[in-house]
Order: structure tokens, then sequence, then C-alpha cells
């Protein structure tokens, strides 16, 4: 599964981080979302490939980013 964190979007309110932990979390430079280091594809901090047993972790953040910063694929 193929995530995608819409950076320009996110508004920093924790909401993906706090509902999936597993695959997101706060950057510490600029306070956005990001996806963790072990899911990330290359060096990119907005993409990445999810494991389908955090499939649900995954859609229930994407359903509450209240920007709808959260793209997933798969």
């Amino acid at each position: 599964m193929r995530v995608t964190v819409d950076r320009a979007e996110c508004i920093a309110c924790g909401t993906c981080y706090e509902d999936c932990p597993e695959v997101f979390e706060q950057d510490p430079e600029d306070g956005l979302s990001r996806i963790v280091s072990s899911y990330r594809l290359g060096d990119n901090p907005a993409v990445g490939q999810v494991p389908a047993d955090l499939a649900d972790c995954v859609r229930t953040a994407a359903d509450g980013c209240p920007v709808e910063a959260i793209q997933v694929e798969g």
C-alpha cells in the first residue's frame, strides 16, 4: 500500500500520528507530518510503502485528516 502525505496541505494538527504512529510522525524540523523512516520510499518523507497489516491504521489516519492531506493507494 502506497501512502502519500501532501506536506504543502498539512496543517500539523497531529491527528495522523495520533491515529497511526506506526506510519506517521511529526517532522521536528517543520512540525509537519511525515512517513516514518522504515516505510519511506527513498529519502522522501512524504511517500511510503506500508504493509497490508497497517491498512486499517493508515485509512483511519487518512479519514481523520481535516485537510485530506493523506492519499492511500492499494
